[in-house]
């Protein structure tokens, strides 16, 4: 609203959020604020007049009910009551609205505070069919998007619940296999540390291991091992037997105490040994971690980020556009705006892979603290257990694709490495969230062994992927993985830095 427009006192409406009705000289009638206003404030439940859709284009049409008609779901027009048709438009609206098509009614609720004396505003769309005030901008200005009905058409069923229209991704045209360049990528790239390639570096966790004298007891150890639930993930980096000199030693476990060995063998007590916490990413890496034990290598080009191409970015954008809206649902919902999404694997998606893989639906879930009274419903706690919970219902292994090797072969560089990283949740996952993730949540998402966690607000006094602390680059964790900020605005997308905003103290 521009500071030159005279503001004149309209008639009063009564209601508890402290909205009142004012007028201007450039908009018309609109609702402003009597007193400060919080966000996520639900300040009008307006009831809807709705007509057929013969009875628009024969009489509402005609009138001046085609300025203030929405769509409604089943086709017919709403007309808002109330306050609903009083509410103007802006490009940075600080009110959003959904619609109740069980009560027949539109709930308008703030995004931001609001301050006393300020305009409450929703979104129209782009396709204007009046002069914006605030921009300057017509309808004349934008393409023709006339779908025979005239009106307001933000509430249609194709579009988002805070009222933005629906927004073309921005990488669905062009080379789909084009690998995009790293500076006009949608995201910027969190630089770890470089990996473990000095002494002081390696990390370490104290196991016990013990000493075979008879080479013919091995393979009955390693039957041991998984009948007492010994053979577990959380040793798959490294190999199991250690043939040093003449002696062969097995690797038992991490756990606090000694395991009691069968008594039958008569093998010596097992003792303590450091051994690394992940595996050899590079070959100096490599050489002084199997000085200790030997370690699987899993390389990667160093220094060099994994490519996207424009269809990997078109699914990305897909799935953080999704992760956004849901954000804004759980906003309208009185929730904290938070929201995180699992999708199924770009590999998957695209039908890739050499070997069938088992298609999982994606899994999108908000953060439920407030209608939950529960401090640990974060979204990304509550994504991850619902995938959690579908395998477990559907009698799933976590990592469905690792198959299983015989018991003489796990002893061997090949099956050892294909043990790597079974019985986890987010092996190779993509995990988008709308707000850095918090230090449980990181811990949750490192435990869980994601690839990579994306996301689009930062929380530098709570986060966990670079905030107040950086997860996989701490000292005692055994796993790392790539963390990539979304950027706002422009070509990247509708996502605005304003939409999601919460406090920086709030763990998300």
């Amino acid at each position: 609203m521009a500071s030159n427009q005279e503001i004149s006192e309209g008639p009063p409406h009564f209601n508890t959020s402290g909205c009142i009705i004012k007028s201007t000289r450039d908009k018309g009638r609109g609702v402003y604020a009597s007193r400060l206003i919080p966000r996520n404030t639900l300040v009008e439940v307006s009831p809807v007049l709705l007509f057929s859709k013969d009875e628009y284009e024969k009489y509402g049409k005609h009138t001046i009910i085609d300025h203030y008609s929405f769509k409604w779901p089943d086709g017919r027009l709403a007309l808002a009551l109330g306050l609903g048709s009083i509410f103007n438009h802006s490009h940075s609206p600080n009110t959003s609205y959904t619609r109740d098509t069980k009560l027949d009614c539109i709930m308008y609720t703030t995004v931001h505070d609001v301050q006393p004396g300020e305009e409450l505003c929703i979104y129209y769309g782009d396709n204007l069919w009046f002069s914006d005030a605030n921009a300057g901008s017509s309808k004349e200005d934008t393409p023709d998007l006339d779908d025979g009905w005239g009106g307001l058409t933000a509430v249609a069923e194709d579009e988002v619940a805070n009222g933005h229209p629906e927004i073309v991704n921005p990488y669905a045209e062009g080379p789909q296999e084009e690998i995009i360049p790293e500076d006009d990528l949608p995201f910027t790239r969190f630089k770890l540390p470089p990996e473990e390639e000095d002494p002081q570096s390696i990390r370490t966790v104290q196991a016990w291991v013990i000493d075979v004298p008879e080479p013919r007891h091995i393979t009955t150890l390693l039957k041991w091992l998984k009948q007492v639930g010994l053979d577990g993930p959380e040793l798959g980096h490294l190999k199991r037997i250690r043939k040093h000199d003449a002696t062969t030693t097995l690797l038992l476990s991490t756990e606090p105490e000694a395991p009691d060995v069968p008594p039958d063998l008569n093998l010596p007590a097992p003792y303590l040994l450091p051994v690394p916490t992940s595996s050899a990413l590079t070959l100096p890496s490599l050489t002084l971690k199997s000085a200790l034990w030997p370690t699987m290598y899993t390389p990667r080009r160093k220094d060099e980020p994994e490519p996207w191409t424009r269809a990997k970015l078109k699914w990305a954008w897909d799935a953080m556009k999704r992760t956004f809206d849901r954000a804004i649902e759980a906003q309208t919902e009185n929730e904290l705006p938070i929201a995180a999404l699992i999708p199924e694997p770009f590999s998957i998606a695209r039908g890739e892979g050499v070997q069938p893989q088992i298609s999982l639906p994606p899994f999108i879930a908000s953060d439920t603290r407030r209608s939950t009274s529960h401090p640990l419903r974060h979204a990304a706690i509550n994504a991850v257990r619902k995938l959690a919970d579908y395998q477990a219902s559907n009698g799933q292994d976590s990592d469905i694709s690792t198959p299983k090797a015989s018991l003489q072969e796990k002893s061997t560089e090949s099956e050892e490495t294909s043990r790597n990283g079974s019985n986890y949740l987010l092996t190779d996952r993509t995990f988008f969230i709308t707000h850095e993730p918090c230090i449980m949540c990181s811990m949750a998402l490192l435990h869980s062994r994601v690839k990579e966690v994306v996301y689009l607000y930062p929380m530098p006094r709570t986060g966990g992927c670079g905030g107040c602390a950086c997860l996989p680059t701490l000292k005692g964790v055994n796993h790392r993985f790539a963390i990539l900020q979304w950027k706002f605005g422009g070509k990247y997308g509708h996502f605005s830095e304003k939409d999601l905003e919460v406090d920086d103290t709030i763990d998300a």
